[in-house]
């Protein structure tokens, strides 16, 4: 049998040999005592990424229900993995006099920086330049992309970012507190977003992180209640995943935007993982 690598010489990787391929990482990745970052964690999931940006005509939504059942874990497994390592190196940034000044040493920071600038640009084409305020739900321990977005694309406008977790809010506050001007435009609120109500109404645009939601039920529950309390004409740029990238992230739908008129979608081609969504709220 032919390799992966050797595939991708080929136009298209064959999506039965794409799965195979996957489903041994995910055997792997299963097997481990703990998915905080290694030599051998990291190197399981690199390879996993890799896999999923091989071009391929992958359709996740004609996966046999075998598959689907590891898909979904791998989404879970992966997301578990993703805030271990952001954790560690919010922490470890923590020791720096002006952590904001090494957020490059962060391996995915360079992929962050290139989805920031794609998010700013569809924004920017669908009429948004700068927004006066900005929420973004599922921020994190490492709030990326709210510190690109702040300092690179919206230099005026205030951000608040919401996450479940409070050590994740903690330690990302404390990132953003070495920088005055920074720290004045954004804030840190640790709660569910199912339980954000009214509150939803005050965004220009509001930016639902891809591991919101890790299941298609609890994602179309979240854009529903982010629809009925955001303002009318309101601007929701939701991350989702396309082929073979949905194995690492779910994936969102057009018909899963009830409510919302689609202004964009963008399914990326390069090392970005995310595609880009970015609907309106529909004024009845």
């Amino acid at each position: 049998m032919a390799s992966v690598e050797q595939s991708i010489c080929e136009s298209l990787v064959p999506s039965e040999l794409l799965i195979a391929r996957i489903m041994q990482i995910h055997a792997s990745i299963c097997k481990l005592e703990s998915l905080s970052p290694s030599k051998q964690v990291n190197s399981l999931f690199t390879q996993l990424v890799k896999l999923c940006t091989l071009p391929s005509s992958i359709d996740i939504r004609f996966l046999p229900p075998d598959v689907q059942l590891m898909r979904n874990s791998l989404i879970t497994l992966c997301g578990h993995s993703e805030g271990l390592l952001e954790l560690e190196f919010s922490s470890f940034l923590t020791n720096f006099p002006q952590p904001l000044q090494h957020l490059n040493l962060f391996p995915y920071y360079g992929n962050y920086v290139k989805l920031a600038s794609l998010e700013y640009r569809i924004l920017y084409e669908n009429g948004v330049v700068q927004p006066k305020k900005v929420a973004f739900v599922g921020s994190g321990p490492m709030p990326l992309t709210s510190i690109i977005m702040a300092t690179h694309h919206m230099k005026s406008t205030y951000f608040d970012n919401f996450d479940i977790d409070e050590a994740a809010n903690d330690v990302a506050h404390q990132i953003i507190a070495s920088d005055a001007e920074l720290e004045s435009r954004m804030k840190f609120k640790t709660c569910d977003v199912m339980e954000v109500a009214e509150k939803l109404g005050e965004y220009d645009v509001i930016f639902l992180a891809a591991l919101v939601g890790m299941n298609k039920e609890e994602k179309m529950k979240i854009l529903g209640h982010i629809r009925k309390y955001m303002k009318d004409g309101g601007i929701l740029l939701v991350r989702s995943a396309n082929g073979a990238r949905g194995f690492l992230y779910p994936v969102v739908d057009e018909d899963d935007l009830l409510g919302f008129e689609v202004l964009s979608i963008f399914h990326p081609t390069n090392d970005v993982i995310n595609s880009v969504v970015l609907v309106r709220k529909s004024i009845l």
